[in-house]
């Protein structure tokens, strides 16, 4: 049956409630009514035909619910930054931990805290502190870290830079009341430093700060103003002491290497020099070897040889000579041998220097005599003397 047929007790079908009046084009504001009269009644509302603006207001709500609902869910997207690692709490609970990027949230549900965990953070300690020879002295340190766990970071302690800042200004205070003044302000400085940091990593290790210590930069120390000059003047008098082993320490590896090479120089002259006197000792004992048969036959013959040759070897190697004159005079005779041998060489003679024979000098002794008129032809053998070099 036609939904406009009359019919059904008197009641017709037509669905924009006419109720049998005449037929036309739908109310738009009807329209609107019935609409919001179907979604009450899904919220839980009954709406009639003579509460139209109770249907509005309905529809309104709905209206305002959906938009309410997208801006909820858009608002919901956040990034966290490449440095940063991102700690989500769902109703007041740790949920989970995020990496960098885009992510979204319940909003008014979860909270997002952004923890940086690249960035090199600091935390300076300083303050006048008692050393263990009971000296007062302004220490100065600085420490460098970084988050590694940015939910222990955040919720394991109330505030974790501040409570790294009083572990520090502990163990600092700790090591320093252990040291003398001197380790503090000079030689000690790098040993002071590290049991600092070891003392400080042992006390935030139960607090489990999610921290993690980088360096620990020790700043020089300085001690009280009244005594600052005093101070200064131990300091470069050590500061020269030091100097002064470094330049001890580069002279010995310098002159070391030296004195090792000159000791073998000498050992290795010392090993050649024995040698050679080994080998001319053998080399006399074989000539004299050799000499013996001919002296047995021939004795005074083999002297003069000897003779001769020794006084040879002699003449050689001076330019000097002395003779003795006759018995019951008391002048020597001085012959010069290298005026002599130069005047013969301008003579164009030519003479040996390393070959002088008994001759020769006879020679050389008659022309002195003649030139000095004290020349003796008959001087003994046994009477000349050379002398050294000029």
């Amino acid at each position: 049956m036609a939904w406009n047929e009359p019919g059904n007790g008197g009641k017709d079908r037509d669905p924009w409630g006419n109720n049998g009046k005449q037929q036309g084009p739908p109310d738009l504001d009807q329209v609107i009514r019935n609409l919001s009269n179907k979604f009450g009644g899904l919220l839980g509302r009954r709406g009639s035909d003579s509460g139209g603006s109770g249907g509005l207001g309905s529809f309104g709500i709905v209206v305002a619910l959906v938009i309410a609902l997208v801006v909820w869910v858009v608002s919901g997207f956040y990034t966290i930054g490449e440095a940063q690692r991102g700690v989500v709490l769902r109703f007041g609970n740790y949920y989970q931990s995020v990496e960098p990027g885009l992510s979204w949230k319940a909003t008014f549900i979860d909270r997002v805290f952004p923890v940086d965990v690249e960035s090199v953070r600091s935390q300076p300690a300083s303050g006048f502190m008692l050393t263990k020879d009971e000296n007062l002295v302004r220490v100065e340190m600085d420490v460098q870290y970084r988050v590694l766990e940015p939910r222990d970071y955040l919720f394991n302690v109330t505030n974790a830079d501040d409570s790294l800042h009083q572990a520090l200004d502990s163990a600092l205070r700790y090591v320093v009341g252990h040291s003398t003044m001197d380790d503090v302000l000079t030689v000690g400085r790098e040993r002071v430093r590290q049991e600092t940091r070891a003392l400080l990593e042992e006390i935030i290790e139960p607090y489990q700060l999610g921290l993690a210590v980088l360096d620990l930069n020790f700043l020089p120390a300085r001690p009280p103003e009244e005594v600052k000059d005093a101070f200064d003047d131990a300091i470069a008098a050590q500061e020269d002491e030091q100097r002064f082993i470094r330049e001890a320490e580069a002279y010995a590896r310098e002159i070391e290497p030296k004195a090792r090479g000159q000791a073998k120089r000498l050992l290795q002259e010392a090993e050649g020099y024995k040698e050679q006197v080994a080998l001319r000792a053998e080399g006399e004992v074989a000539r004299f070897r050799e000499l013996l048969p001919q002296y047995q036959l021939q004795p005074e013959l083999t002297r003069e040889r000897i003779y001769l040759e020794t006084m040879e070897e002699i003449y050689s190697k001076v330019n000097k000579v002395i003779i003795d004159t006759p018995e019951g005079s008391n002048n020597m005779m001085y012959l010069p041998l290298d005026k002599l041998l130069e005047q013969n060489a301008n003579r164009r003679t030519k003479v040996d220097p390393n070959i002088i024979t008994s001759d020769y000098i006879n020679g050389l002794q008659q022309q002195a005599g003649s030139d000095s008129g004290q020349a003796s032809s008959n001087t003994d053998r046994s009477s000349i003397r050379p002398t050294g070099r000029n």
